[in-house]
């Protein structure tokens, strides 16, 4: 009996160490890790446009605070608010009847000086002679010689007077140094304005053509510099508003500085704005069109992330596994990042779901393909 009670004891303790070694096996292997869904991209390689964008400001070809230089009342307003005014179109008239005056002035002093100098020329060529035989004496010689040739300086500065004159009454009728628009009229007939007044009469805008001033990062300047260095024109495009149409003009200046404080380089497109879309003073999304670049590999800019190594993607691998890469990127063009360094044509990287990767990790790919593209 004790032996039929020893030998189920051993067979108890055997069966309980065969239950522990089955449990460990299990809890050693671990349960098997689930694939991590992914989006995928591929690594594209060729010709890619490279532009440069900004926020820019509109501004006028040419502006003009118009002044009077000469004083007097406006008789005539022939400018509205908001008109726009031919290159030498009449813009308002000041009274010219003491200008007109000042030149009547002027000329009945030539006039009075030239017979002055008539009858001293007579004189002096009569006194010439009498001198000769010593029936003046010198000093009445030297006085006549004298008169004449004051008066002939008299008749210069009459003859400068007129001119003078002349020019104030030109001025009195003022005048569009351009052709633009006119903003507000800040000065109306019947107002007295003197010479030079610190009023504006109006401010003149140039609207066609037009400048657009924008800022782009120093490090495009030398190929930027090298391409007008060469008469290369650079292409601009300007768009103002929501849904604004798009300007097309041309690079026509680059600043002679780096700001120090943006790291920036200014610039200036010139546009023909011939349907006059651009206005000064408006904000306009600028876009600087550079060479093309080929030969370029480039990937969505969703699959570059920042870690503390730097830049950084995860490339799918034939064995659907995510291989972490570190790249060198080289800027990014209409969406897409360009990688210098680290991928090669027809890699397979992650556009969406690196949060939960790690490197080796597997990976599904969304829509039931592998790496190379095939549906499983």
């Amino acid at each position: 009996m004790k032996r039929v009670n020893f030998v189920a004891a051993l067979a108890t303790l055997f069966f309980s160490a065969f239950l522990t070694g089955c449990s460990g096996d299990k809890e050693a292997k671990g349960p098997a890790k689930r694939p991590v869904p992914v989006s995928v991209a591929k690594v594209e390689s060729g010709s890619i446009p490279v532009r440069l964008a900004a926020v820019g400001n509109v501004e006028a070809y040419q502006s003009a605070a118009i002044k009077t230089q000469v004083g007097g009342l406006i008789v005539e307003q022939r400018v509205r608010d908001g008109q726009e005014v031919a290159a030498g179109e009449v813009l308002f008239v000041l009274d010219p009847r003491p200008f007109q005056a000042a030149i009547k002035d002027a000329q009945g002093k030539l006039e009075r000086d030239q017979a002055l100098l008539k009858k001293a020329e007579d004189d002096l060529v009569r006194y010439t002679g009498l001198q000769q035989k010593d029936v003046i004496s010198r000093q009445q010689y030297d006085q006549a010689f004298t008169d004449a040739r004051s008066l002939r300086a008299s008749i210069k500065l009459s003859e400068a007077a007129i001119e003078q004159a002349r020019l104030q009454l030109e001025y009195s009728v003022i005048r569009a140094p351009f052709a633009g628009r006119v903003g507000a009229v800040l000065v109306n007939v019947g107002n007295v304005i003197k010479a030079n007044d610190d009023r504006n009469l109006l401010v003149l805008n140039q609207f066609q053509p037009i400048y657009v001033s924008f800022a782009v990062p120093e490090q495009h300047l030398p190929e930027i510099a090298g391409r007008m260095g060469k008469g290369a024109p650079l292409e601009v495009l300007a768009t103002v508003g929501g849904g604004g149409s798009q300007e097309t003009g041309k690079l026509v200046s680059v600043d002679n500085s780096v700001d120090r404080t943006t790291g920036t380089i200014k610039l200036k497109g010139l546009f023909e704005n011939s349907g006059k879309t651009l206005w000064p003073g408006q904000f306009a999304n600028v876009t600087l069109n550079l060479a093309a670049r080929e030969n370029v590999l480039t990937v969505p800019n969703a699959a570059v992330q920042i870690g503390l190594q730097g830049n950084f993607v995860y490339v799918v691998t034939p064995r659907n596994t995510a291989e972490f890469r570190l790249v060198e990127t080289g800027g990014v063009v209409s969406g897409r990042t360009i990688v210098a360094k680290g991928l090669e044509a027809g890699d397979t990287v992650v556009t969406d779901g690196h949060v939960r990767l790690a490197p080796n990790s597997p990976v599904e790919i969304k829509g039931g393909q592998d790496a190379q593209g095939k549906t499983s």
